[in-house]
């Protein structure tokens, strides 16, 4: 079966969209998926994504890891599926149901309200999630946050002097976090700028995490570390993170697409 795709970007993370609203698709396998990720031998991508119809939204959207783990949301790839659609759409995501709007320099979501109970992350066992009494190596007292997926937020001195490629895989699979955690190292720059490095369950270390710019404004915010509007400075370019009145967060930034193309689903069976 030959299925055709869209490669897309948010500052550099990057996915393969699925288009499945008119025709319904076949479920890719998590080996599949592994395989088309692979940027040698596949298509290449951090997350691949499958849209389908929704009874409750404008369509629904599916997130896969590049190891083929599925996830709850990404802000990234929100972005660029609004850019996709072209107007205004509501998008059910296994995190919650998303508002997004694109613009001239991208799109804006509106991503829902963060949670911080130790339940909704979820943790192994009861803590306060705020500054948790925890270190690994020289990454001490956390934030935890759920914005549709799992994040642990630490503020640092210096985000470059993290060696986020041998921690981040540790604390990922920290039994503390029984599905695992998203890994963020933020760096306070002023009241209304941050410096962050993530590294994404099952991706690895991304230029850009939409969601991970999300909880760590909100943690930020949260400890009065912030505004309620800040740019994030990711490896691969800015986010604009804003806080509401009601305590939403909505994320703003860019997102395009990068080229079309189709593959032979038997050839990564």
């Amino acid at each position: 079966m030959r299925l055709s795709f869209v490669k897309m970007h948010g500052l550099g993370n990057d996915f393969a969209i699925l288009d499945g609203r008119d025709a319904e698709l076949p479920r890719l396998s998590p080996a599949q998926i592994a395989a088309l990720a692979d940027r040698h031998r596949g298509i290449g991508f951090d997350q691949l994504i499958v849209l389908s119809p929704s009874r409750t939204a404008d369509m629904a959207m599916r997130i896969h890891n590049a190891d083929g783990s599925e996830v709850e949301a990404c802000g990234n790839a929100t972005r660029a599926v609004a850019v996709l659609h072209g107007t205004a759409a509501s998008i059910e995501t296994e995190g919650g149901l998303l508002q997004a709007r694109p613009d001239a320099a991208g799109a804006e979501v509106a991503m829902g309200r963060a949670r911080f109970d130790w339940q909704d992350i979820p943790l192994a066992y009861a803590m306060d999630t705020r500054e948790m009494p925890l270190g690994w190596d020289m990454l001490e007292r956390p934030s935890a946050v759920s914005v549709g997926n799992p994040h642990l937020v630490f503020f640092v001195n210096d985000v470059e002097a993290v060696p986020l490629d041998t921690l981040g895989p540790e604390i990922e699979h920290d039994p503390l976090f029984p599905e695992r955690i998203n890994v963020n190292v933020a760096q306070i720059l002023s009241r209304n700028a941050i410096k962050l490095r993530v590294w994404e369950r099952g991706a690895g270390l991304t230029l850009a995490c939409g969601t991970g710019a999300c909880a760590t404004a909100t943690a930020a915010y949260r400890q009065g570390l912030v505004d309620g509007e800040v740019t994030v400075r990711l490896p691969g370019g800015t986010l604009t993170i804003r806080h509401d009145a009601e305590g939403g967060i909505h994320m703003a930034g860019p997102a395009q697409e990068s080229y079309r193309g189709t593959f032979e689903l038997d050839h990564f069976s």
